[in-house]
């Protein structure tokens, strides 16, 4: 069947099948089709990268954050601006005519490393998609591996904005993405990769666990203002840490405030952005209902990497991107790693503005990442221990548009009143504004951030098993509920599959790029399963009675 595209990265894919006319996320054809072509061309390049390293030569940071890059604007929701995906093509061919001279034995490297044409990007955009791979199964694992590794540049870019690299990290990520052009690799070896995949992106996350840390310091628990202020205001979304540092250095003395959105949530419980008398709360909820609330914040908005929304004309012109992010019509700002931003034309634009209406009123609390929650360490054990607390649920990942994810809503409030939630990412907008109470001052919401920080929730599992003296993770008293939409969420996964992580229920559906074979292997080896309602989840997880 001819398809003008197909996608089917995202959790939201039409018919939980794929995209083949348009992306339910607003992506056009065009724009999926330079999307495929960039990662393959960045695919190739890394096929030259994993060479020259074999040969003993160095391969540069430079080099490494393009690669990153590239793949983080593939991201779902992340840049539909074609020129944009356009020109970094561009500048990875030029990349790798300088790189290929070096490598001994052009022969044996893969067609990608050394297609280098001009024109006809579209012909070949059509020739390299995720259909270009016959078998249904190495398709799948092949994605599987791309989508973990695209999460797994997430992590490698904010953590480079920060000045923070790791060589073994950038030297998997291209080898892993190399080898996703093997055909030689059986089955067995890309199910191999995949678990590889799950290690690095524990690497990958730390790494950018301790650039946050060392930079802002650890998160404490915080209770964070969603209510307005009278003064015009600038919204941050997105996930960039550094990003929203600047303009809130820039900011400073202006009579402008800046607010949080979605996945900049928690930014505010880190102690150096505490210090920002502007720095005023939180404006929303998560990334799906920007269309109103953008309209209703009246002032301008940045994004700093995904989750954009095709934005309403009434706002289009109050819209910004940087960073892998972009939207054809809106002004992207400019800046790379290490270089200051400049967003005084931001800045100047939320002078002109009406103050931000005002959506609702009241505080939310989080700041629950490693370091705070094991400083509570004694008196979650003693909860356990004393049965005040049954059981941790660990509900993170993402939100989404689907009212099937009304269900996570509905087995918040149905959770008995000795289980406490463990959440990072997007997902907790679900539930983190209900009145689940607390368990002897514990609350019954324990956030730890960003989708970036769910490291967090794997340091606390693995403390937790060496307090109560386990050998086996899966003796603890959690469970693991998880919301999932895109890469990111799959780089979390493949983490905790990793770790050893088993049973872990994936929801509302299972990915669409899951081949059944491939699905049979990881619900024989791993116990991964989807979501049924919550009447059945709660006596399946919490037995009869509840």
């Amino acid at each position: 069947m001819e398809h003008n595209m197909f996608c089917y990265q995202c959790q939201e894919t039409a018919g939980c099948t794929g995209c083949t006319r348009v992306g339910v996320c607003g992506k056009t054809p065009d724009v999926a089709a330079m999307q495929d072509l960039l990662v393959y061309v960045t695919k190739g390049l890394s096929a030259v990268t994993t060479v020259l390293r074999a040969q003993g030569e160095e391969v540069s940071a430079e080099v490494n954050h393009l690669i990153t890059l590239n793949l983080f604007t593939t991201i779902t929701n992340a840049n539909f601006d074609k020129e944009a995906i356009e020109t970094r093509i561009a500048a990875t061919l030029e990349v790798k005519r300088e790189l290929l001279p070096k490598v001994r034995e052009q022969e044996r490297l893969p067609q990608a490393a050394l297609w280098d044409e001009a024109d006809g990007w579209a012909e070949k955009a059509a020739q390299v998609g995720v259909l270009s791979t016959e078998n249904e199964d190495i398709r799948s694992l092949r994605e599987l591996i791309t989508y973990g590794l695209k999460g797994l540049s997430a992590y490698s870019k904010h953590a480079n904005a920060l000045l923070r690299d790791d060589g073994e990290v950038d030297a998997f990520l291209q080898r892993a993405l190399a080898a996703t052009l093997d055909d030689s690799l059986t089955a067995d070896d890309l199910v191999a990769l995949t678990l590889e995949t799950g290690s690095y992106g524990v690497k990958g996350m730390a790494l950018l666990d301790s650039a946050n840390t060392q930079t802002y310091g650890d998160p404490r628990i915080t209770k964070v203002n969603i209510g307005v202020r009278k003064n015009p205001g600038i919204l941050v979304s997105g996930h960039d840490l550094r990003d929203l540092e600047m303009l809130l250095e820039q900011t400073q003395g202006t009579g402008v405030d800046v607010y949080t959105h979605s996945e900049m949530l928690p930014a505010h419980y880190y102690p150096a952005f505490q210090k920002y008398p502007n720095f005023v709360g939180n404006y929303g909820n998560a990334w799906w209902k920007q269309k109103e609330e953008f309209e209703a914040f009246h002032g301008p908005i940045l994004m700093t990497t995904n989750c954009i929304v095709p934005p309403k004309d009434s706002y289009r012109y109050r819209l910004y991107t940087t960073g892998a992010a972009g939207y054809p019509g809106c002004q992207h700002i400019p800046g790379g790693i290490g270089e200051e931003k400049d967003f005084s034309v931001i800045i100047e634009q939320a002078k002109r503005c009406a103050p931000p209406q005002e959506l609702e009123r009241g505080e939310i609390v989080g700041g629950f990442a490693h370091a705070q929650v094991l400083a509570l360490a004694d008196q979650i054990v003693d909860a356990v221990k004393s049965g005040t607390i049954r059981k941790f649920v660990v509900m993170a990942g993402c939100d989404g548009r689907a009212k099937s994810r009304d269900y996570y809503t509905e087995f918040a409030k149905a959770l008995p009143k000795d289980a406490v939630i463990l959440t990072a990412g997007c997902a907790k907008y679900k539930y983190n504004k209900l009145p689940l109470g607390d368990i002897g001052g514990i609350p019954r919401v324990l956030d730890a951030g960003q989708c970036n920080d769910s490291y967090s929730l794997a340091v606390i599992a693995l403390k937790l098993k060496e307090v109560f003296g386990l050998e086996d993770i899966n003796d603890l008293p959690i469970i693991y509920n998880i919301a999932w939409y895109e890469q990111k969420a799959v780089i979390v996964l493949l983490a905790l599959l990793y770790l050893g992580v088993k049973n872990i229920h994936l929801g509302p559906t299972l990915p669409a790029f899951l081949s059944p074979n491939v699905a049979k292997v990881l619900v024989e080896n791993f116990g991964i399963a989807g979501i049924g309602t919550v009447e059945d989840d709660m006596k399946l997880f919490f037995g009869e009675g509840v």
